[in-house]
């Protein structure tokens, strides 16, 4: 099994472009956000560590834990930012560790994993290949102010708090430009997946 490990900064099309390799290669896919989000769910092993690190004050109604009040909670503290990253990272890591076991268990031939801190958290280690989605920063500002209704402040400091592209391009295998339409990406996903 090829695994295959997907970045690149916010608003890059990180998501359209594993869809496509999902449904054309019929590829596994995986997200650490969405592993991150299920291991924040009651009763999983994230949820009591991080309300007993921030506090109650971060619940919704529901009892589920509130990703803006989270962010809101570490906002401008950086101990606690690291405080809860060593609480989800090391729990993501090992989910990732056993559903990649488990695809290999049934014969899948390609696994994807999409993780915007692959390579701060050396998922090189598990990884056959590094992919970063490059998009210029024009194109990824309008694409968050458009389909997330993010302010330029915001923006701006996601993307500060990123890895530059130079980065990005030092620590990957292979780069694909998706800053023009999604016919031309398609393009370069089919020439490498060819080499694959």
């Amino acid at each position: 099994m090829k695994i295959i490990g997907i970045t690149g900064g916010v608003g890059a099309g990180k998501s359209e472009i594993l869809s496509y390799l999902q449904a054309t290669y019929h590829a596994r896919v995986l997200l650490a956000d969405v592993v991150a989000n299920e291991l924040k769910a009651p009763g999983q092993a994230c949820y009591e560590p991080i309300i007993a690190l921030l506090g109650k004050e971060i619940l919704a109604d529901d009892g589920t834990i509130d990703n803006r009040k989270m962010a809101q909670a570490m906002f401008g503290n950086e101990e606690m930012r690291v405080a809860v990253g060593n609480i989800i990272h090391p729990a993501v890591r090992q989910v990732i560790e056993r559903r990649i076991e488990e695809a290999r268990a049934v014969d899948a031939e390609l696994f994807f994993l999409e993780a915007a801190l692959l390579i701060e958290e050396k998922y090189d280690e598990i990884v056959d290949e590094m992919w970063y989605i490059y998009t210029s920063e024009a194109v990824r500002k309008k694409r968050l102010r458009e389909s997330r209704g993010y302010s330029d402040e915001k923006i701006t400091a996601i993307m500060d708090s990123q890895l530059s592209e130079a980065s990005f391009r030092a620590a990957c295998d292979f780069v694909i430009d998706n800053s023009y339409s999604l016919e031309e990406t398609k393009k370069q996903i089919d020439r490498k997946m060819g080499e694959l």
